[in-house]
């Protein structure tokens, strides 16, 4: 494949992250100009440090990244970094160049338009719901009119609309693509190729196709490899049996006999790597607190946003145990503020029992000390410490050892999803609050996820716009927040 046709090879590159950590072992691939491009693989498999790779904030251990000559990237990350949160709409975008931009307003307004967001430039990007800042990072991106765009699970926290404009606008794009996302109707609508990184054997595999495609070719090239390999060790292990069979004849039978052990022992060359495919996490449930009783949530009124300002609605909302609520409404209307205030206790016209415990899964992840490891984080929710409860836990929501002494701030953002739902099982508590429990997590994990929160027996208040997440959880009552 000639260089004046690729935008970007990776060439035997290796990377790791720390001692004993390898991420990339020798990787090869090649991304054509114009071409969009799903990067496949499971939570802390990588993936965002390939595209810190080919943006030059990382570098490769060994190996060769090219980059064509004035080729321009933007890289919309999965979340707005912490120390970015405070600057204001127009600082936010002028921090996208090394220069000043004149008449740079104007930009913004193009490109806010092009993301459906009204966003006045003098508010800060803290004020803004995830849904308004996932559009933030993608305009951010698209302002500075890349060659290529990469975009990390761009889908999080937008609603319906958000994806549906998301996704015509890279139908229609003619910019070089690569995009992590667990939203697979998303990724079909416009992939012509994936390269799918295999946590296990640090390798990547390039395919071309859509991405059911490309997933259906996976699965049968799994299958085929389990094949193989039945057939070579069903004869390998008929090869031991006659080597051993004519060894013990002596004489000029044990020549025939090494004979078999060498032909054994090619066979068990020949056998290849199976793909083990992403594992999801076990079955498990979330204890509720189990000396509750009667109401434990009531709200008679609630903020929401309109204009950009907040507007107070009567409610009549009363939760029990086992009462699930819907809160829904478009990107901007509050629903994440609403979430916050509750989990505080400082929402206006809403009252918590004092004695229950209320446990608090936010979007952001920024209810986790990031500085604190794993394992700490995991037992500062414990009423008790339970070395062995607390490690089986963790093995269940795929903590392995290597992991558990980590720093929070280490870990992939799925990751970071998996330890805040580690912490669930852990505190037991009676009020659950989910602000998009979906975001950053691998599909392979959500039904066991919508299994263990239909079972939930304690009150729960859930945020999420995956309709398909949320129609395999019992809920008792939605409140359209837009409908105030």
């Amino acid at each position: 494949m000639a260089n004046n046709d690729i935008a970007i090879r990776f060439n035997e590159v290796s990377f790791e992250h720390g001692p004993r950590k390898p991420i990339l072992d020798e990787v090869s691939f090649a991304i054509r100009q114009g071409s969009k491009i799903t990067l496949m693989g499971q939570n802390g498999a990588g993936k965002s440090t390939i595209f810190n790779l080919i943006t030059g904030e990382l570098k490769p251990e060994s190996g060769s990244i090219f980059v064509a000559p004035r080729l321009t990237i933007a890289y919309a990350k999965q979340v707005i970094p912490r120390e970015q949160l405070d600057l204001t709409v127009r600082e936010f975008f002028e921090q996208c160049f090394t220069e000043t931009v004149w008449d740079i307003n104007r930009h913004i307004a193009e490109v806010l338009e092009v993301v459906h967001l009204n966003a006045p430039l003098d508010k800060t990007i803290r004020e803004f719901s995830g849904g308004q800042q996932a559009r933030l990072l993608l305009a951010s991106a698209l302002i500075q009119d890349p060659d290529v765009l990469i975009l990390d699970e761009p889908t999080n926290n937008l609603d319906a609309a958000g994806i549906e404009h998301l996704t015509q606008f890279l139908i229609d794009s003619r910019k070089t693509c690569l995009v992590i996302s667990h939203d697979a109707d998303f990724l079909n609508a416009f992939t012509d190729g994936v390269l799918y990184l295999d946590v296990f054997t640090q390798k990547v595999q390039q395919y071309q196709g859509d991405y059911y495609v490309v997933v259906a070719e996976i699965a049968a090239q799994i299958e085929k490899e389990k094949s193989r390999n039945a057939q070579y060790e069903k004869e390998i292990i008929a090869n031991k049996e006659k080597a051993n069979f004519f060894a013990n004849k002596g004489g000029g039978m044990r020549l025939v006999a090494k004979k078999m052990r060498e032909k054994a022992q090619a066979m068990e060359e020949a056998k290849v790597d199976v793909r083990r495919e992403d594992k999801a996490i076990r079955d498990f449930e979330i204890p509720s607190q189990p000396e509750l009783g009667g109401e434990i949530l009531n709200i008679t009124s609630l903020q929401i946003m309109k204009n950009h300002k907040p507007t107070e609605k009567k409610a009549n909302i009363s939760l029990c145990k086992k009462e699930h609520l819907l809160l829904s409404g478009p990107n901007g209307i509050g629903k994440t503020t609403l979430l916050e205030t509750l989990a505080k206790g400082t929402a206006k016209g809403a009252v918590i029992v004092p004695s229950v415990r209320v446990g608090y899964y936010r979007q952001d992840f920024s209810t986790l000390n990031f500085e604190d490891t794993v394992y700490d984080s995991l037992a500062a929710v414990m009423s008790e410490r339970d070395e062995e409860k607390l490690r089986s836990v963790a093995a269940g929501f795929l903590i392995t050892k290597e992991v558990v002494y980590s720093k929070i701030g280490s870990l992939s953002e799925g990751q970071k999803g998996l330890v805040a739902f580690a912490q669930l099982v852990l505190l037991e508590p009676g009020l659950l609050i989910l602000d998009e429990p979906t975001n950053h997590i691998n599909f392979r994990h959500l039904l066991v996820i919508a299994k263990a929160l239909d079972n939930y027996a304690g009150a729960m208040v859930l945020v999420s716009h995956v309709n398909d997440f949320v129609a395999q959880i019992r809920i008792d009552e939605v409140l359209d927040l837009s409908s105030l």
